[in-house]
């Protein structure tokens, strides 16, 4: 008779909204011929944060992961293209730069292309980084293209995500999962969480109504409560606040005014700041702050102030703490979206957090057996996955230049954790990229990081000296005409929605 452990053949997800319908939709999906249940319960009485309305690239292989396509979700969610993010006064007040999902210019001869730009920029070409982005220059004119499948040269790479109702997103998840893939939804909110008293799994939930659903895997995807992870197996909280200074957030979606831009805005503010996000629809718009240094009253006042169009709901507040459980599966639990943990929507990870934690359980999908080994491989990685991002996010703090402002000032003179603040004295030195093991964010970047907040190196690299400078010239002009010649090709945003 074989000791092999019997297979998982019930998943119990608690919680809706995004995490929890991209987590039954993905796992439908992938264990379709494994006959597992999977039963999604949600209470209809608890809203959801629902403020999160951008993503990263990464979406777009979870769309093809599901089986959609990325014009039928935006038809779905009155949907709009991302090309990256504006940032605005983060630099110094009036001050902005962009963050692209693209590359800059052209390597040569094994020297990347930022060296030659510093280069250039040291011989007295005041021609900005963002010129040799197409991704930029295609976001900043309100225009999009499709990327080509084989660019001649790295002039033509770039990518690009969505903009969704984050409501909608989730509704047009529910709708696939249990039309099409036997996904079982029930409403109800539950009071009780079951454990085993010897083996300490989990081995059920009691609804008000009484019912009772036991699974053999649970999924938490319940908010902030953390109803199972956090609550029931009592894992606690790596609290990150005092790295990251904001915790609290007011969203306000309001009519557009202007053109559907294909790019989020991030404009920094006296205590924080703010998001700006185009819908086809309305535009969402935020305040990410700091409770220190002003109060929820005036922050939804100064948002009110600076809504572009009419008000479409009251101040939705929401309140955080930055950082993620100790450990995000334990026992026969795993938790994605914001019961595992929250980073503040800077650079809009929360949903590719859920992807790739969704993801990361697929490829160590357990049995019953539940080997710990295979728990600790996952938080080992979803660790390292959380901390790489915060310090991303921490170097747009830590870099800012809005002298004079006390939450700013502040932030300005932390220490950063080590491995940041090797990366930011390596390319400040010389330009040299550092990398880490699990790196949500790529070398350019970084650079546009760097750049935009003027954190540049005294010297470029000597391997940048290769050509003369009137042969740098040339190339690097012959490099924004193929920018130009590429963007001619392109349409304007709404045109190019209009064709999906």
């Amino acid at each position: 008779m074989s000791d092999q452990p019997s297979p998982i053949r019930s998943i119990l997800i608690v919680g809706g909204g995004t995490a929890g319908w991209m987590a039954a939709t993905w796992l439908a999906g992938r264990l379709a011929r494994q006959n597992i249940a999977i039963t999604v319960v949600e209470s209809p009485d608890i809203r959801t944060v629902g403020v999160g309305e951008a993503t990263v690239p990464a979406i777009r292989d979870y769309f093809r992961d599901i089986g959609v396509t990325e014009a039928q979700v935006m038809a779905a969610t009155q949907g709009t293209v991302k090309l990256g993010i504006e940032f605005e006064g983060w630099n110094r007040p009036g001050g902005r730069f962009f963050h692209p999902f693209g590359l800059y210019g052209m390597p040569s001869r094994g020297t990347p292309f930022h060296q030659f730009w510093l280069r250039r920029r040291a011989e007295g070409d005041t021609t900005p980084l963002e010129a040799y982005s197409l991704c930029t220059q295609l976001a900043l004119a309100n225009q999009m293209m499709d990327p080509p499948a084989s660019p001649p040269n790295d002039l033509g790479v770039f990518n690009w995500a969505v903009h969704f109702d984050a409501g909608l997103f989730a509704g047009f998840l529910r709708q696939k999962a249990t039309s099409e893939l036997n996904v079982t939804h029930i409403e109800g909110a539950v009071i009780e969480v079951e454990r085993d008293g010897e083996s300490g799994l989990l081995t059920g939930v009691t609804l008000a109504d009484g019912k009772t659903l036991a699974a053999d895997l649970f999924i938490d995807c319940s908010g902030f409560r953390s109803l199972l992870l956090g609550q029931a197996l009592g894992v606690d909280y790596d609290d990150w606040s005092d790295l990251l200074p904001c915790d609290r957030a007011v969203a306000m979606p309001c009519e557009r005014d202007g053109p559907l831009t294909p790019y989020t805005r991030s404009t920094a503010l006296a205590a924080g700041w703010q998001w700006r996000i185009p819908l086809q629809h309305r535009v969402g718009n935020g305040y990410v702050y700091a409770s220190a240094h002003i109060s929820d009253d005036e922050a939804a006042a100064t948002l009110a102030s600076r809504l572009e169009g009419r008000a479409l709901a009251e101040p939705n507040f929401l309140r955080f703490r930055t950082g993620h459980r100790r450990t995000f599966w334990r026992k026969n639990c795993v938790a994605l979206g914001l019961a595992a943990g929250f980073l503040e929507p800077l650079e809009s990870t929360s949903i590719v957090l859920i992807q790739s934690g969704v993801e990361r359980l697929g490829q160590l999908f357990p049995d019953r057996g539940f080997d710990p080994a295979l728990a600790e491989e996952y938080n080992r990685i979803t660790r390292l996955e959380y901390a790489r991002i915060r310090d991303f996010l921490l170097l747009h703090y830590i870099a800012n230049g809005r002298v004079g402002e006390p939450m700013w000032d502040a932030v300005r003179s932390l220490n950063p954790p080590e491995a940041l603040a090797h990366k930011m004295r390596m390319f400040e030195r010389r330009g040299t990229f550092v990398r880490y093991e699990w790196e949500s964010f790529q070398d350019p970047s970084w650079l546009s990081m760097f750049a935009g907040f003027e954190r540049l190196p005294p010297a470029h690299d000597p391997m940048a000296d290769y050509f003369t400078p009137t042969e740098l010239d040339s190339a690097m002009r012959r490099m924004r005409e193929a920018i130009d010649r590429a963007k001619a090709l392109a349409v304007p945003h709404e045109a190019f929605l209009a064709a999906r």
